[in-house]
């Protein structure tokens, strides 16, 4: 059996923060549970291209702030602030809270894991080839300036009667050091041959622990 952690999840509290920050107890903590995938899979259904890789959700008393981190913060903000307005109503409804909506913009998206993953199941998904798709990503993901990328496929690909896994890599990628700056993305490619799974790896260096100066303190006799 294979014995695998979630790459964010294996770095919490060193250097990664939850995406839901958020704290309840006995019932009311299923019940916001609950309410964080039902706004997720909103904002997804409403904005399929609009190329978001992350959200994040923070709660405040009869409060809760959305932080949308996309490659298309035009789509997201409409002409005038008028789809994020109708965003932001629609999440209100949905939870009967107030709901505040803030939009950040992914600098470099071929250096971000998930609208990596989500690129490649879009193009096998328009029947290109798996391998051309695959190396095609890693060599973007390395002009961008990452140190490492890795892809992995699984499931019937190019319509083959058995599916296997297949996969690709550039520079390092330590997925075991927790001090590495790691990425991590999944998606599904629904195909007329069944489901492909996308994993990918994005290595943008090392983060390591800022040393604090000592000075010297002076104690008077």
């Amino acid at each position: 059996m294979g014995r695998k952690v979630h790459p964010v999840g294996f770095r919490l509290k060193s250097y990664r923060d939850w995406n839901a920050r958020w704290y309840a107890e006995g019932e009311r903590y299923r019940t916001l549970l609950q309410e964080d995938f039902l706004l997720r899979d909103k904002i997804m259904a409403l904005m399929p291209k609009a190329g978001i890789s992350n959200i994040e959700i923070e709660r405040f008393p009869n409060q809760v702030q959305v932080t949308i981190h996309t490659a298309k913060p035009g789509i997201v903000i409409g002409r005038k602030g008028a789809s994020v307005k109708d965003l932001r109503a629609k999440l209100r409804a949905l939870t009967g809270k107030s709901v505040r909506v803030e939009v950040e913009e992914i600098s470099q998206p071929d250096a971000d894991a998930q609208l990596i993953a989500e690129n490649i199941t879009g193009q096998l998904e328009r029947r290109i080839s798996h391998s051309r798709a695959m190396k095609r990503a890693v060599m973007q993901a390395m002009r961008a300036g990452v140190e490492g990328v890795r892809i992995e496929t699984g499931g019937r690909l190019s319509g083959a009667e058995m599916a296997r896994k297949e996969k690709i890599s550039d520079g390092r990628v330590p997925r075991n050091t927790i001090r590495a700056d790691m990425d991590y993305g999944f998606a599904e490619a629904l195909t007329t041959f069944g489901r492909i799974g996308v994993k990918v790896w994005v290595y943008k260096g090392e983060i390591l622990p800022q040393k604090t100066e000592s000075t010297d303190v002076y104690v008077s006799e």
